[in-house]
């Protein structure tokens, strides 16, 4: 991916004088840290450095300088798109609107004295908090598997080289060979990722390896999209995708990363390739912050703010906020609320009643796209469902094509969006 200069010395000159600058209550700016650089964390650091025109000091924190969107990483695996396409940079965020991006990992949080301490030894403070740090994996969630094994059975669900990997593995599986899913346990990122995962590898598999078998261990009695995954492979794919759900045994799976084997009650399968999508969790940093309550973080559904503190706000994948699925147009959803209420509560403005919105996209095969969504609204309680639409079996062919076109153009002003 290209890197103009302008880019790369905004953003090293903005890290550096937020590094420098020192942060509390009473500065001449309030300032907002942000902890996380994906659809929810850069979506909150542009829209409250853009909306606040510079009443407010955004720093972001992100271990990386491109971002690989885990959306749309599955069509990089079916050859819809190309791996570079997925990344995007920091540079118009730090150049465009003053943002301070600082690449480096957030080791700590100290809420009562208001800071983030960095891997290389930077404290930051803040006037208020944002963590996005999506996800990470539950472990034990799968027998045999942990992070070490990643690389001989691939998650593939943070993206970036773990797609490339998972890819590169499946184009060189032995003909006639078997590729096999370990789908993961509800609640988890992008509840029809994984199906849809399974359409595109069964497309790359079709062109190239047409004999090859796909095999999904699943925990779950059903999962989003069923019925139109289910339809489309018979269609498309016949013969090929098997699914073993928790009646035959699928909620009882252990693997084993050196011999390439997945046991399923008891009974063992030799596969060519084993992609493990492990129990997920929210992002380690959430947790250290300690405004987790099990497994993901409470938040107030009008604000995003943590349950467990006001002045830390958690969005996306990490958060526990009701019937959203956690998906990247959700995180973006939540990050415009957020910084509106985060805007309003340091500067004064104007704070509009929350609103929030969703819609999931799915290539099944060429021109075969299908879509679930809805609207929502904060209530004491959570972020509550209150319309909602789906694709629906039978549709004709240009309908779907049409649905796939639609996804096209959201995925490019979703990045436009979030980065700038």
């Amino acid at each position: 991916m290209a890197h103009d200069r302008r880019s790369f010395l905004g953003g090293m000159v903005a890290a550096s004088a937020a590094l420098a600058a020192p942060a509390a209550l009473g500065q001449a700016r309030p300032r907002v840290v942000v902890v996380g650089g994906g659809a929810g964390g850069a979506t909150a650091a542009r829209y409250i450095a853009k909306d606040s025109k510079g009443a407010i000091d955004v720093v972001l924190i992100e271990p990386s300088r491109a971002y690989y969107t885990c959306f749309f990483s599955n069509l990089f695996i079916g050859g819809f798109r190309e791996f570079d396409s997925l990344a995007h940079d920091y540079g118009t965020l730090a150049s465009d609107y003053g943002v301070n991006v600082v690449h480096d990992w957030a080791l700590g949080v100290d809420r009562e004295a208001r800071t983030v301490t960095l891997a290389g030894g930077a404290t930051i403070g803040w006037d208020r908090l944002v963590l996005s740090p999506g996800i990470d994996f539950r472990e034990g969630s799968v027998p045999g598997w942990d992070i070490t094994a990643q690389n001989l059975m691939p998650h593939a669900y943070k993206a970036g080289s773990q797609t490339e990997l998972l890819k590169a593995q499946v184009e060189a599986m032995r003909d006639g060979g078997t590729f096999c899913m370990v789908a993961p346990p509800n609640p988890y990122r992008c509840p029809p990722g994984p199906y849809e995962r399974v359409s595109m590898v069964a497309h790359l598999l079709r062109e190239k390896n047409p004999t090859a078998k796909i095999l999904i261990v699943d925990p779950k009695e059903k999962y989003s999209k069923q019925a139109l995954f289910e339809e489309g492979w018979d269609h498309h794919y016949s013969g090929m995708i098997t699914r073993i759900g928790p009646d035959f045994g699928g909620d009882k799976v252990e693997v084993r990363p050196d011999a390439m084997e997945v046991v399923i009650d008891g009974v063992v399968e030799k596969v060519d390739v084993c992609n493990v999508i492990p129990g997920q969790k929210a992002g380690r940093i959430a947790e250290i912050a300690g405004v987790t309550e099990g497994d993901w973080a409470p938040v107030n559904p009008y604000s995003m703010a943590s349950r467990l503190d006001p002045k830390v706000y958690i969005l996306g994948d990490a958060a526990a906020q009701g019937d959203m699925p956690k998906s990247a147009f959700a995180a973006n959803s939540q990050a415009k609320v957020a910084a509106m209420a985060i805007r309003g509560d340091l500067t004064g403005s104007k704070v509009f009643p929350a609103k929030y919105s969703n819609t999931c996209w799915s290539l099944i095969d060429a021109d075969d796209g299908v879509k679930v969504g809805a609207a929502y609204e904060a209530t004491e309680e959570k972020i509550a469902s209150v319309e909602s639409f789906i694709s629906q079996t039978g549709e004709a062919a240009d309908l779907r094509k049409a649905t796939y076109e639609e996804s096209l153009g959201w995925y490019a002003g979703i990045t436009a969006d979030i980065f700038g």
